[in-house]
């Protein structure tokens, strides 16, 4: 018989025994340990136009609560070239989701809703897509093929995504190594979801059927860094062609993780790259933890005899005062007990950080049966819920075991039917160790249930679509006008002497052909508008929202008009904040809402003598700087634009030596 454990110090102690240690503290040797690997799929939205199948305009987007019409579609699976299902079309059949879509006219059209067959690629993605493929140094296709990727998550009204390869087999360096490319494609967008609460899920259209390009690598990084330092540079890469969208929701990372034992899982919507190290850290220790727990059952008892049984319990074997549960019985929802035969201690065993594996169960009853959280109770509650004697009750009806634990959920009646099929299905997929699924990025590190990993069956031609020729000319036209390579960017950077810590932001805004151009033309020196843009700008985005209208062209505009004007360049660092909030304002009114009057250094230098002799007499400060650094601040104003700071401190140092 199982030793009986307190439900807290069983995930300690089972914590311990995965060897979870958290990121800060883990070194190559940890995940080496663990035979870590993982591999990216990068998404980004490409700068068009128009959509990639129809003619509506892209890049338009509609607030939540603001639409034209809405579409109401129930989606269902449908068999495959081969006569099969896909596994997770079949468990997002199991929902019985009713999916809404909020149109509006200027963004959606029949093409969306599938009652028009698709127009003619759109020729301005093809050529964005191919340039970005030539950039990952990859094989592009002779003829491109359109495929249909089925989607029943209700992402996409047809039910499934039209995508197609463009190319193949390619590659990007990191620090230490060279990562493989498998392939890069070029896709329509999904929906984005509004809200998903039981069986009602709320998509708007705006973003759907945007270009969108996929880059997916092999699972060549073993460790958590790598993942997310290649991530960062498919994104420069991919920004490096001055054609792909910025902002929220504009690049999406899923990041694939295995450890040795395990297998392939897929973490998707990873909102920033800075998440993609806690993420796979974690994800790579919840697949130790599932094999551990994979052998503690195996030990216990076979698969193939493993069985649940459950029963209809009344209200009043439980505690009253427990709110979902009053909830439940006003809505008159059917309530369940479910026996897990040798599962002591299996509930509350260390999964990730903050989850035992009870949550493995609760996620899916709240994605596949529709039950919203909280949606059970069970035998290991960290918080105790239910009262010995009531677990007792429940342990009896159900004639359970010594080594058995207990779950109980409510619901409608249909519900509750799909989620006893749930908890079996989960618990016997735990003899095996890690399911292929997909999970939902958090924020603080850990993933929730999404759904069944797909498989190939998902796949399959789009017999509206025929093939489309890529011509060498073609690519060799893109090939001739590409931009420098993130690598040899970086090396200019550092022949340019620009402080190290301005190269992500600089790479991720795209800087450098700006830069180039101001340098280039002798406006700044390199070091200097490195300088500019990776530190004040990056602080002004920081804290100021810029108006419709401003480019980092702008940037080029207001060096030259400082240096035809023949103003001290340090002036462009008051005038930035000004030009980034309001670019349409003509520079001589930035100069003027800053206080600039021209005045030549003798008439500066006229102030220094009574400043002198006022700070003398309100400040006793034996600083020898003190002095100085007091009439550079009184100066500071009249002397921006007029004549270099630095320059101003030597005289006024200059002049309090020859007194």
């Amino acid at each position: 018989m199982v030793q009986n454990m307190d439900p807290l110090d069983n995930y300690e102690q089972t914590k311990r025994a995965v060897g979870y240690v958290p990121r800060r503290e883990a070194t190559a040797g940890t995940y080496a340990s663990l035979g870590f690997k993982s591999g990216l799929e990068i998404h980004q939205q490409l700068k068009t136009e128009k959509k990639l199948f129809c003619r509506c305009p892209a890049g338009i987007y509609q607030d939540a609560e603001d639409f034209d019409a809405e579409v109401i579609r129930h989606m269902r699976p449908t068999l495959s070239e081969l006569g099969e299902y896909d596994g997770t079309a079949l468990m997002e059949f199991r929902t019985k989701k009713s999916i809404v879509y909020r149109l509006k006219y200027e963004t959606a059209c029949t093409y969306e809703i599938d009652d028009t067959p698709p127009f003619p690629i759109d020729r301005e993605a093809l050529g964005i897509a191919i340039e970005i493929a030539l950039l990952l140094k990859t094989n592009i296709v002779g003829e491109l093929h359109i495929t249909r990727k089925q989607y029943l998550d209700g992402s996409i009204p047809t039910g499934f995504q039209r995508t197609a390869i463009v190319g193949i087999e390619g590659e990007i360096p990191i620090s230490n190594k060279k990562v493989r490319i498998i392939q890069l494609s070029i896709e329509e967008d999904s929906c984005r979801e509004v809200s998903d609460v039981g069986h009602w899920r709320t998509y708007t259209t705006d973003r759907l059927g945007m270009p969108l390009i996929e880059m997916v690598t092999y699972p060549d990084m073993l460790t958590p860094d790598e993942a997310a330092e290649a991530g960062h540079y498919l994104r420069f890469l991919s920004r490096s062609s001055g054609h792909v969208r910025t902002g929220i929701g504009a690049a999406r990372q899923d990041v694939n993780v295995s450890v040795t034992g395990g297998t392939r899982v897929e973490i998707k919507g990873v909102q920033h790259i800075a998440w993609i190290p806690e993420l796979t850290h974690n994800e790579a220790f919840r697949q130790k933890a599932l094999l551990d727990i994979m052998d503690t059952l195996n030990k216990r008892t076979e698969a193939s005899a493993w069985k649940v049984s459950s029963k209809d319990i009344d209200y009043t074997m439980i505690s009253a005062d427990y709110l979902p549960l009053q909830k439940a019985q006003s809505e008159k929802w059917r309530l369940a007990a479910v026996n897990l035969p040798h599962f002591k201690n299996i509930l509350s065993h260390f999964t990730q950080p903050g989850s035992p594996f009870a949550h493995e169960i609760r996620d899916r009853l709240k994605v596949i049966a529709c039950l919203e959280k909280p949606n059970m109770l069970h035998s290991e509650q960290g918080v105790a819920v239910l009262t010995d004697k009531e677990q007792a009750q429940i342990a009896g009806l159900l004639k359970a075991g010594p080594d058995d634990a207990q779950v109980v959920v409510w619901g409608p009646d249909e519900d509750v039917k799909t989620a006893i099929e749930t908890i079996e299905e989960r618990c016997l997929l735990a003899f095996e160790g890690v399911p292929n699924e997909t999970r939902k990025s958090l924020s603080d590190g850990t993933t929730l249930f999404e759904r069944v990993l797909p498989g190939a069956d998902r796949m399959y031609p789009d017999t509206d679509s025929a093939p489309i020729p890529i011509e060498d000319e073609d690519i060799q036209k893109v090939r001739d006008g590409l931009p420098r390579m993130v690598e040899e960017r970086l090396e200019q950077l550092k022949e340019w002497e620009v402080p190290r810590d301005t190269y992500h932001y600089l790479l991720k805004r795209n800087l450098l052909p700006v830069m180039e151009r101001i340098i280039g033309e002798d406006l700044l020196s390199p070091r200097y508008v490195g300088t500019l843009l990776g530190h004040t700008l990056k602080h002004i985005e920081g804290h100021l929202t810029p108006s419709d209208g401003f480019t980092y062209n702008k940037l080029l505009g207001l060096t030259r008009f400082i240096k035809e004007r023949g103003l001290d360049k340090d002036i462009i660092k008051a005038m930035l904040p000004v030009v980034y909030e309001h670019p349409k304002i003509e520079f001589e009114s930035v100069l003027t809402t800053v206080g600039f009057r021209k005045a030549d250094l003798a008439e500066i230098l006229g102030h220094v003598p009574a400043l002198s002799r006022k700070f003398r007499d309100i400040n006793t400060s034996k600083n020898p700087g003190a002095e100085t650094d007091w009439i550079m601040g009184n100066l500071r104003k009249i002397a921006l634009g007029n004549v270099a700071l630095k320059e101003l401190k030597a005289r006024i140092d200059k002049e309090s030596d020859n007194d």
